[in-house]
């Protein structure tokens, strides 16, 4: 691999550092499809892909932007290694091979960074490392502090250790936790086809390529029921791209699906937004979550409950208001307080998510209640709110699941 294989021309540098010398974040997830070759080769590593991917992304720092790569491919890696045929479908089992492709999948790229001289630090992330405000945030300051040094972070979800109800499930959404976390500019989920069709163009010869989506809710698609796709390595596939462009959006991310076969067109991207024939491009909501803590809510933590609100409550929480006992008619779940919940009208719709003051019981003995009633049911002062307005986020399309 020569030390560069991609560049963008002066001019093109020069146009996209005006502003106003700010440096943006390009966050660059990438597939176990385009790392590894496929089965008919027995999961080959695609080593000339991931040396024309290292030159794209080190040509997007000399152009002055901050690169981040998410990563799949442990577990494809650690079958590989071991000379397994099929990836295994037991969650210890996969942990464990996760566990030995990670240290292969960190030595190749180390190896073809190295040629071109760029460092790069290995990042675990599990959902439950953010699930704590301060963790949240701690983790990004790591991100800035990588950024300062010059570094490329190379991030993948920790496996090893991650039970499933503190999973992100797969990279495309950490990916897009990622984006929002640091505020990025763009996010990138190379896959093995060059953009989004309105069904799947393997099985449906009547697809049709779809290059811009403005209103991610609008999007009428058929992408199957599962999660499968890709090759039999990987767990992510269409479905789970458009959950992660939903996500990040909602944080005013723009995110491009494109073909990882051609990651130089990245390039092109950054340089000409919309050009047509780079892939799908989804531009950011108009309703998006502003603000670290108010993405935390949203995109850190896993709601342990539900509580339906009458129609009154609602409309409150549209007004920007907090939530009161007053308007509450169910609780569903069982948690603590400081949890996170969903809060859904009485048709079962989500209209926000917050952090409530109170348990499920307490909050089942108030429901209906106005606020002065509450310490005579309680036995003891507490605040009036049930979820204070500063803990609420009106429930966007992108809130995580």
């Amino acid at each position: 691999m020569s030390n560069s294989q991609v560049s963008l021309n002066s001019a093109s540098v020069v146009d996209l550092l005006s502003n106003n010398g700010k440096r943006e974040v390009v966050v660059v997830k990438v597939g176990t499809s385009t790392i590894m070759r496929g089965e008919e080769e027995e999961g080959d590593i695609a080593l000339s892909t991931l040396a024309l991917l290292i030159d794209t992304l080190v040509a997007l720092r000399h152009a002055g932007f901050h690169v981040v790569l998410v990563t799949s491919g442990a577990v494809g890696l650690g079958c590989k290694r071991l000379e397994l045929k099929r990836r295994p479908e037991s969650l210890s089992a996969r942990q464990a091979l996760a566990a030995v492709g990670q240290s292969s999948l960190m030595r190749i790229y180390e190896g073809l960074f190295g040629y071109v001289n760029q460092h790069v630090a290995q990042v675990l992330l599990a959902r439950g490392d953010i699930a704590k405000r301060h963790q949240y945030f701690n983790a990004k300051s790591t991100f800035l502090e990588l950024f300062r040094l010059g570094v490329v972070p190379i991030v993948n979800e920790n496996d090893t250790i991650a039970i499933e109800e503190l999973r992100f499930g797969d990279n495309d959404r950490l990916s897009a936790m990622v984006a929002g976390l640091l505020d990025a500019k763009w996010l990138f989920l190379l896959t093995d086809v060059d953009q989004l069709y309105s069904a799947d163009p393997r099985v449906d010869s009547s697809a049709v390529p779809i290059d811009i989506v403005k209103d991610i809710d609008s999007l009428a698609i058929h992408t199957g029921s599962g999660t499968k796709g890709g090759t039999q390595w990987g767990t992510g596939g269409m479905h789970s791209k458009i959950i992660a462009a939903r996500l990040a959006t909602s944080s005013g991310v723009t995110v491009c699906i494109m073909n990882g076969r051609k990651p130089e067109n990245m390039l092109n991207f950054v340089v000409s937004i919309g050009q047509k024939g780079i892939g799908t491009i989804f531009l950011p909501q108009e309703k998006i979550i502003r603000g670290g803590r108010k993405r935390w809510i949203a995109h850190g933590l896993k709601p342990s409950g539900t509580i339906y609100i009458d129609e009154g409550a609602e409309k409150a929480i549209q007004n920007k208001k907090s939530l009161f006992a007053a308007g509450i008619r169910r609780v569903e779940g069982y948690f603590d307080s400081d949890s996170a919940v969903r809060i859904c009208n009485l048709s079962g719709q989500e209209v926000a998510r917050g952090l409530v003051n109170y348990s499920s019981d307490e909050i089942d003995k108030l429901k209906g209640l106005h606020s002065e009633m509450q310490t005579e049911y309680l036995g003891y002062d507490g605040p009036a709110e049930i979820v204070h307005r500063q803990n609420l986020v009106d429930k966007p399309s992108g809130c995580n699941e």
